[in-house]
C-alpha cells in the first residue's frame, strides 16, 4: 500500500510537458553565463546537475514506478534543445545521461533495484564502445578494460560498458552486450578528455580491473533490437516497447539543434552593427550572409520537424501496439545521423560570411561551431553507417547493422 500511496504522490506531483520545456529555455541565460567555466573545466558544474535534477529533467524517459514521468520521448528532446542553445556541452551531457534511465528500464528488474531502490535519483554514465575483456564465470561474467567519451560519468554512480562475450561454441558468434557496474568496481581518468569541443561534457574514461558483474546487470543488444527486453515485465508501458536504438541514437544529434540556434542566434547579433575596416561594406547589407542565415534557420526547423513527427509515428505504432517496420528503423536512424553534419556545414557558411569579428575565442559564435564539428565524431553521427541499411530494407532485405 506504501509503494501505490507513494507512486499516486509521485504522479500528483508530475509537471507537464510544456512546464519542463519552459524551465529548460527558463536555464539559458545561466548557462550562457557557465559556459566558459564549464569549457575551461572538461566538465558540467554540479551547481548546473543540482538545477537539472531540481527541475526533473532527469526523469522524464524514468520509469514511473522508480518515480519517474516516463513521457514521450520529443518532451526529453524538447528539453535538451533548449539546454544545449544555453551551453552545448551541457546539452550534449544531458542528451546522453538523461537517455540511460531509458536502458535501465530495460535491464533485468533486478539490476533496476540495486540502482534505484535506495535513490531514484541516481544518474548513470556510459561508453557503448565494445572494448571490454569478458570472461564468462558462475552467475555472470569477470570484466576489464579502458573505455573512453563516458560523458558526465563524474556525476554518476553507475556506468553502463560495452563488450562482446565470447560465442559458447567456436563456429558461434559473439554476443553484445552493456555491461551495468557500479562506482565502487570502477576508476574515472579524467587527463585524457583534451578536445577541440564539446570540451565540457565530461567525457572521461571509464577503467575497470575484474569486476564481478552477475548476469542480470547485462544488457544484450540482441534483446534491444528486437524490443524484447527482460525490463518490459514490470515496466510495461508502451514508451519502453520502442527500440532502444531510436531513442539514443537522437540523444546524440539533439543537442546539435541548441548549438546551431546559438550559432544562428549570435551570427545575427554580430551582422547587426559589423562593418568591415577594409571594404566599409556592412554585414546587414550582404546578402550573401543574409541567405546563409536564411538557409540555416530553415534546415534547422525542417531537420526539427522530420524528428519529431518520426519519433511521434513510433510512439504511435507502440500505443497501437504494432510492430514498427525494420524499413521505418533504418530511414529514422539515418535522418538522425544526418542532423550533426547538416548543421555543422550550415554554420560553416555563416561563420566564413562574419570576417575577422568571428575567429576570435570570445565571440559567441565559436564555442557552438568548435562543438557542432566534435559532435560530428560520434559513430551514430556518422551516415556512412546508415545507408546500406536504408537501401537494403528499401529493396525488403535485413539490416546488416542491428543497432536501429
Amino acid at each position: 500500500m506504501a509503494t501505490a500511496v507513494a507512486i499516486k504522490l509521485a504522479d500528483e506531483n508530475v509537471p507537464t510537458a510544456e512546464e519542463l520545456v519552459a524551465q529548460a529555455r527558463a536555464m539559458i541565460p545561466n548557462l550562457k553565463a557557465r559556459a566558459r567555466q564549464c569549457v575551461a573545466n572538461r566538465d558540467v558544474s554540479v551547481e548546473t546537475i543540482a538545477e537539472m535534477q531540481a527541475a526533473g529533467f532527469f526523469r522524464i524517459l524514468q520509469p514511473k514506478r522508480w518515480g519517474g514521468y516516463e513521457m514521450h520521448p520529443n518532451t526529453f528532446f524538447e528539453v535538451q534543445k533548449a539546454l544545449a542553445e544555453g551551453c552545448m556541452s551541457t546539452g550534449w551531457m544531458y542528451g546522453v545521461v538523461g537517455c540511460h534511465p531509458y536502458e535501465l528500464a530495460l535491464f533485468h528488474n533486478k539490476a533496476q533495484q540495486e540502482v534505484w531502490g535506495s535513490d531514484n535519483s541516481m544518474l548513470v554514465s556510459s561508453s557503448y564502445q565494445p572494448v571490454g575483456k569478458v570472461t564468462p564465470v558462475e552467475g555472470g561474467f569477470r570484466l576489464s578494460g579502458h573505455w573512453g567519451f563516458s560523458t558526465g560519468s563524474s556525476h554518476c554512480g553507475w556506468v553502463l560498458l560495452g563488450a562482446m562475450v565470447p560465442p559458447s561454441e567456436p563456429v558461434g558468434p559473439p554476443d553484445m552486450r552493456t555491461f551495468l557496474v557500479p562506482r565502487g568496481d570502477y576508476s574515472i581518468g579524467t587527463d585524457a578528455w583534451q578536445t577541440f569541443g564539446l570540451q565540457g561534457t565530461g567525457s572521461h574514461d571509464v577503467i575497470v580491473d575484474d569486476a564481478f558483474v552477475p548476469d542480470y546487470r547485462t544488457h544484450r543488444a540482441v534483446d534491444g533490437f528486437l524490443c524484447a527486453n527482460p525490463g518490459q515485465e514490470e515496466n510495461d508501458g508502451p514508451l519502453y516497447t520502442l527500440p532502444w536504438a531510436q531513442v539514443f541514437t537522437r540523444s546524440v544529434s539533439t543537442a546539435a539543434f541548441g548549438g546551431a540556434r546559438a550559432a544562428v542566434n549570435a551570427a545575427i547579433k554580430i551582422m547587426q552593427d559589423r562593418v568591415s575596416t577594409n571594404t566599409g561594406k556592412a554585414s546587414r547589407a550582404d546578402p550573401n550572409l543574409h541567405a546563409a542565415i536564411a538557409r540555416a534557420h530553415a534546415q534547422i526547423l525542417e531537420m526539427e520537424s522530420t524528428l519529431r513527427l518520426t519519433m511521434d509515428e513510433l510512439m504511435s505504432l507502440a500505443e497501437s501496439g504494432q510492430p514498427i517496420p525494420m524499413e521505418k528503423r533504418a530511414l529514422f536512424t539515418y535522418n538522425s545521423s544526418t542532423v550533426v553534419r547538416r548543421l555543422a556545414d550550415l554554420v560553416d557558411d555563416i561563420v566564413q560570411l562574419l570576417g575577422g569579428r568571428a575567429i576570435y575565442m570570445s565571440s559567441e559564435i565559436i564555442q557552438p561551431w568548435l562543438d557542432l564539428h566534435a559532435g560530428r565524431a560520434h559513430v551514430a553521427n556518422d551516415p556512412a553507417n546508415r545507408e546500406s541499411d536504408v537501401l537494403g530494407t528499401m529493396l525488403g532485405e535485413p539490416p546488416a547493422f542491428s543497432f536501429l
